[in-house]
Formats: C-alpha cells, sequence, structure tokens
C-alpha cells in the first residue's frame, strides 16, 4: 500500500512540473505573437499617422467623443436649472453613449503605440554605423564640430527648441538665424541650443552619435554633446521674420549702468544698430536713450508694466532723443529670456498629488507652458499627447501617477477620478471661447485653424449639443468632489498673468523669483500660440446653441457663488 502511494505521489509530482513547463511556453509565446503583432500595426499606423494623431489632447475625457462618430450617435442635451439635473445629465453622458467604450478601446490603442514608438526611438546608435553618420553637405552652415554640454550650465545660452520627432539640423539652423544667433547647437537627436558663443570644450567627433529625429544619417549631438554650426545668412524672405518689437516708451531707471549688464554710446544710433548690439550679447530687450543703447531683461526695477505716453519719447522709431534723458524707449530684440527655460523632473516624489484640471480648450497646455517656465518643473498628464511632448512637454512621457511632475493635466471628472487628487487648480474658461478652442484643435491640431467647411458641416452643431453640458457637469463635479481647490478663470490670467500665476505657483508650495516671473512674462505665449487664416467677425453660434449655452453659463455661475468662490466674470453672464 505505501508503495503504491509512493509512486502516485511522484507521479504527480512530474505532472505538477510538467503543468507548470507547459503554462510558461504558452505564455512566452504569446508574448512573441502580440509583440510581432503589435509591430505590424505600427508600422503599418505609422506610414498614415501625423504627430498630432499620437494622441489627441481631449480623447480620455468624460464625454469626449470624435465628431465623426456623431452622425451614428447622438446626444439630446436637456436644459439645466439646478445642481440635481447637471449631475444627471454627467451620469447619463458617461455610461449610454456608445462612442464612450470605443472611445475607451481606441484610447488604451493609442497609449500602447505612442509608448512602443518611444521605446523604438530610444534605440542606441550603432557606432559601426557612424561612418555613415557625418554632417551632410546640403546644410547651409559651417560645422564646427563636436563640443561638450553640461545642463547644468549651458554652453550655447541662447534660444532654446524640441522637436522630439521632427528636428533636422536645417530647422535647427533656421531657428537660430531668425533670432539672430551666430552659432547653432544639436543635442539628443532632437534637441536645438542657439548662442553667440562658440563652445570652449571640444570633444571627439564619435561621440556626437545621435542620428536626428527628423533626419536620417544626420548627426544632432550626443548625450552631453552638442553638434555645433556657425549660422550662415538668412534668405531675404526668412530674413524678414527676424523682427524688433516695439514695447514702448517707459521712464528710465535712477541708475541705468547699474540696471542694464552692457551698453553702448553711438553718434547717430539707429534702432537697427542698438537691436544688432543686444542680440550679439544674447539680450532680449534693447533700451534707446538719445546716443545710448542699453542691453538687459525685465527685472524689479525695470518690469515694464507702467509705460508712459510716447510723446514723452520724441523722435522716430529709426532715431531716438528723449525729453531730458527721464525717458527711454524699449524694444523687443529676437532673442530669448533664456532666465525661466530650464526644467526638471522632481528629485524625490511629490507629497501632494495636484491636478491641473480643465475642459479641453480652456488653455490647460497654455497654463501648463506658465507653471512649468515659473516653477522650472515639468508638468504631467493623464493622456499621452505626442505632440506636446515632441515640442518639449517631457512630462508627457512620465506616468501621470508617478509625482515626479508639479501638476497632472486631466480634462476628466467623476467622483472617483477626482477623488485620486488631494488638491486641484480648476482652470475655467468662457464655453463660446473653449468649444471653438477645441474644435479647432480636433481639425487642425494645437496651432491651427478649422477651415470654413469644417464650421459649416453638420459636426459643429453636434459637437456643440455634446461639448455645452461636458463644460458645465466638468466644473460642478470638481466643486462637488474636489478636496482643495485653486479656482483661475483663464480671461484672469491672461489679463493680469503675473499676479495669477504667482497664486497658482503659492498653491503648488512652490517659491520663485520676481525675475523668474518677469522671464515667465516675456515668454507668455510659448510654441503654442495659434498661426494662420483667422476668421474676422465669425460668429458659429446659432440662437439656439446660446440659449443652451446660456443656460449652462447661469448654473455655473450659482455654483461657484454657493461655494464662496468669485462667480464667472462678467463676459460669460449673459445680459
Amino acid at each position: 500500500m505505501a508503495k503504491a502511494f509512493f509512486r502516485l505521489q511522484k507521479f504527480l509530482r512530474r505532472t505538477q512540473f510538467l503543468l507548470f513547463f507547459l503554462t510558461a511556453a504558452y505564455l512566452m509565446a504569446g508574448s512573441l505573437l502580440l509583440l510581432q503583432r503589435t509591430r505590424l500595426v505600427l508600422q503599418q499606423g505609422s506610414r498614415g499617422a501625423s504627430a498630432n494623431q499620437v494622441l489627441p489632447d481631449g480623447m480620455a475625457g468624460v464625454g469626449i467623443l470624435d465628431p465623426r462618430m456623431l452622425q451614428n450617435s447622438r446626444a439630446s442635451p436637456r436644459l439645466l436649472v439646478g445642481m440635481d439635473a447637471m449631475q444627471e445629465l454627467a451620469l447619463d453622458q458617461q455610461h449610454s453613449p456608445r462612442w464612450l467604450v470605443s472611445r475607451n478601446s481606441e484610447l488604451r490603442q493609442l497609449r500602447r503605440r505612442w509608448f512602443h514608438r518611444f521605446i523604438s526611438d530610444q534605440e542606441p546608435i550603432q557606432t559601426a554605423g557612424f561612418k555613415a553618420m557625418k554632417p551632410m553637405d546640403e546644410h547651409t552652415g559651417t560645422y564646427m564640430g563636436c563640443f561638450s554640454d553640461d545642463s547644468r550650465e549651458r554652453t550655447l545660452k541662447g534660444a532654446v527648441f524640441y522637436d522630439l520627432r521632427k528636428m533636422t539640423v536645417s530647422h535647427c539652423q533656421e531657428a537660430c538665424a531668425e533670432r539672430a544667433y551666430t552659432y547653432a547647437g544639436l543635442a539628443y537627436g532632437a534637441e536645438c541650443y542657439c548662442g553667440n558663443k562658440l563652445p570652449v570644450t571640444a570633444s571627439k567627433p564619435e561621440e556626437c552619435n545621435s542620428e536626428c529625429k527628423g533626419e536620417k544619417g544626420s548627426i544632432c549631438g550626443g548625450v552631453n554633446r552638442l553638434s555645433v554650426y556657425r549660422v550662415e545668412e538668412l534668405r531675404a524672405g526668412a530674413r524678414r521674420r527676424r523682427n524688433v518689437i516695439y514695447r514702448g516708451c517707459f521712464r528710465a531707471p535712477e541708475n541705468l549702468t547699474d540696471t542694464f549688464p552692457a551698453s553702448l554710446i553711438q553718434p547717430n544710433l539707429t534702432v537697427e544698430m542698438c537691436s544688432e548690439f543686444c542680440s550679439k550679447k544674447e539680450f532680449p530687450l534693447a533700451v534707446i536713450r538719445g546716443q545710448e543703447c542699453y542691453c538687459g531683461y525685465p527685472t524689479g526695477r525695470f518690469s515694464l508694466h507702467d509705460s508712459a505716453d510716447g510723446l514723452l519719447c520724441t523722435g522716430t522709431h529709426n532715431t531716438s532723443s528723449t525729453a531730458d534723458g527721464k525717458y527711454c524707449l524699449v524694444y523687443q530684440t529676437p532673442v530669448q529670456d533664456t532666465r525661466c527655460t530650464d526644467r526638471k523632473f522632481l528629485t524625490t516624489k511629490s507629497k501632494v498629488f495636484v491636478a491641473l484640471s480643465s475642459f479641453p480648450g480652456a488653455g490647460n497646455t497654455w497654463a501648463r507652458h506658465l507653471i512649468e517656465h515659473a516653477t522650472g518643473y515639468y508638468t504631467g498628464s493623464y493622456y499621452f499627447d505626442g505632440a506636446l511632448y515632441n515640442k518639449g512637454f517631457k512630462g508627457e512621457k512620465d506616468h501621470w501617477r508617478s509625482r515626479r511632475t508639479i501638476c497632472v493635466k486631466t480634462h476628466e471628472s467623476g467622483k472617483t477620478e477626482i477623488e485620486m487628487f488631494d488638491s486641484a487648480i480648476l482652470l475655467i474658461r468662457n464655453p463660446y471661447k473653449s468649444l471653438m478652442a477645441e474644435f479647432n484643435r480636433k481639425y487642425a491640431g494645437h496651432l491651427g485653424y478649422a477651415t470654413d467647411r469644417n464650421w459649416k458641416s453638420k459636426d459643429w452643431p453636434d459637437f456643440v449639443n455634446s461639448y455645452a453640458s461636458w463644460w458645465a457637469s466638468h466644473v460642478l463635479d470638481w466643486l462637488k468632489y474636489g478636496k482643495r481647490l485653486l479656482v483661475i478663470h483663464y480671461e484672469d490670467l491672461k489679463q493680469s498673468l503675473i499676479p495669477k500665476l504667482r497664486e497658482m505657483v503659492e498653491f503648488l508650495n512652490m517659491t520663485v523669483t520676481e525675475d523668474r516671473l518677469l522671464c515667465v512674462e516675456n515668454n507668455r505665449d510659448g510654441n503654442f500660440k495659434r498661426s494662420g487664416a483667422k476668421q474676422k467677425d465669425f460668429e458659429p453660434f446659432t440662437q439656439e446653441m446660446k440659449d443652451l449655452i446660456n443656460r449652462y453659463i447661469l448654473t455655473v455661475d450659482e455654483a461657484l457663488r454657493g461655494r464662496n468662490f468669485t462667480g464667472l466674470p462678467r463676459e460669460y453672464v449673459p445680459r
């Protein structure tokens, strides 16, 4: 009996090991098959996908839908007269539309696609292929060599640009030339730095081994290494973009030499002469008083907040002589103010998990630009937007729960999503402006405008009917479930940037200098100001749309006041 039991026990042990081995083999085979299928999908999708399709900014918000899907699924929004009705509408929108299920599925696919593309972009370049990667002859600039670069103390201290998908040597050279810089340096295959002084420390040529993201076979620096080019003179058409902007007439500070680091005294001084001198010195401001030219930055002593009557500064924009030497003319040179462009991830995990919440089209990307440059730390995102990551928002690649970013962008609403955060900055914008901005983004990306055909199509009224109610439910949910809120109105931030930005920075428990805030103000637009043909005096909203939106405005205004917040700005409220 004992012998039979021993044989049975031995057989079971062998069977258990065999089952374990077969299970492991099955899982490995499935994983390899999945990776192979994913690579095929990526290869097919990358041929037709643009940068803006990597991950649309608002894809994962509650109530977000692709307007093209609305042809098969039309929402029937209800007019609200109170908070309870709005909450019911938000719940209906979360669970009933069929596009919500497909949206979540598409979001997962986009995240996976973006992640695999990012991993493939990080593959190191083999040294064996270095010989084929040499500075290409068709670039107009002169290649100066490979130089070392320290992120803590930049060698080229001028303007900084990122394009983690399409950076080329020519693109970097043109960007630096437009801003009157002499040298253009590229690093990490995607970063462009400008300056007027050639780096001192040369490195071995083979240490610049990163291929340009947008130009195969061409070198764009390396890890802490710069491929430096001397910029050639721009073509006539491009040279006109090297603008010198008139900032106004201001009272001169008491001691100009203490206020401004560089100066020049020149008979028959002109604006062009002063601007060229200050550009070569890498200063964003050119200040003219008579025959004196001063270069510097906006500071506490000279903030450019209180302009004087232009009549006090006599002369023209070509020559200047000021009344009794008390006033001066100020011009913005093409040089970028770089005192606030350095950014990094938090060195230790944040103890407070802060959201930067807004409805799509409410200026969340712009607010992130301001916060990053004011604090010096990256912001994160609940989503993965490749277009934003490619332009320098490096927090996009970080997991939104990593706590390595100063705050996290989100368009989400609902009790569960909101209560994950310890506190939040709630950014609110006029719904009329928000709806138009989000519609523009969906059809023309972050920087373009939708065409006249888009506005006149069936997609626009369907878009308004679905999104207008979400604008209101988003604010109401955050007012109801948010633990600690700072409400910021987009219009107030735009009009009083420094006071409102200081309020946001203090809410994030950060301390910044006045000079850094002035630098942010000097770079307030960033790289995400829309360009292109904007329609003038265009009114896309019908009276029926206005009646719908106005009821939502009144509901949100009442809710804000009920929570002891300032109501909506007067321009929101219908009269």
